[in-house]
């Protein structure tokens, strides 16, 4: 099955008995003596990675594959350093949001380093930041202006790993590679996609982008990212079966 696959025949159907987002996933309502054990567990284990989460972003993604399929995205950010961030992917930030996939965030200087066939997976971000896609919810733009510069020369390889919007219920089949808003064709978010997002957190996409007209552009953007744009080529993932490895090879 190819990431590029339409939605997959063997889709469960059956979700839970409230009509929140984990209603379109299988399986019983959470049961009292769950939500005991849950709570036990957070109390007394450190879950460190996760506090290390510190902002949360909402945008939008492209498939590589199909620029016409577009969905909004939250991403909560944990910044490894100052060249390095990690970002767990939600389809919404609601606490029944499901987890869709991971982007991984790095610096000019580090994508400068990567070999040329692993840049071509990864994607830049100048436009999403400049047109006011890219949003941080409920935080002042001022607040914010710092970090959306430096994110801003960054560039991101994002997976998918759950294709909620052609309905899947649950994760199916392969991951398949995104792309980010670009100032082309295929590369502009459907209209309805960005007034839907204003309207829940009360912005204006429109409003921000003029904001950051001061946003300095980066001097130069590889163009190795962004491939589809600059080739006309997507990327999709196929599994196929192989052979396994029954012993380890010699030193």
């Amino acid at each position: 099955m190819a990431s590029s696959d339409q939605r997959p025949t063997a889709n469960p159907v059956q979700g839970g008995s409230d009509d929140s987002l984990g209603s379109l996933t299988p399986g019983k309502p959470m049961t009292l003596g769950q939500h005991v054990l849950d709570k036990g567990a957070e109390m007394m284990q450190s879950l460190k990675p996760v506090s290390q989460i510190s902002q949360h972003a909402c945008t939008f993604a492209l498939y590589s594959h199909d620029p016409t399929r577009q969905i909004e995205t939250h991403h909560y950010v944990h910044r490894l350093n100052q060249d390095f961030l990690q970002c767990a992917v939600y389809d919404s930030d609601g606490s029944h949001g499901r987890l869709i996939g991971v982007e991984y965030i790095v610096s000019d200087r580090i994508f400068e380093a990567l070999p040329p066939e692993e840049q071509k997976l990864w994607h830049s971000h100048a436009y999403e930041i400049k047109s006011g896609l890219w949003v941080n919810p409920r935080i002042p733009e001022m607040v914010g202006k710092p970090e959306l510069e430096n994110l801003a020369k960054t560039y991101g390889k994002f997976w998918c790993t759950w294709q909620v919007d052609r309905g899947d219920r649950l994760p199916m089949g392969a991951p398949a590679l995104m792309v980010s808003p670009q100032p082309v064709n295929l590369g502009h978010v459907k209209p309805e996609l960005v007034a839907r997002r204003d309207a829940m957190y009360n912005i204006s996409t429109e409003a921000i982008s003029h904001s950051r007209l001061e946003i300095g552009e980066p001097e130069w953007i590889n163009p190795q990212a962004d491939y589809w744009k600059n080739h006309g080529k997507g990327f999709a993932v196929d599994i196929k079966s192989t052979e396994m490895l029954t012993r380890a090879p010699f030193p």
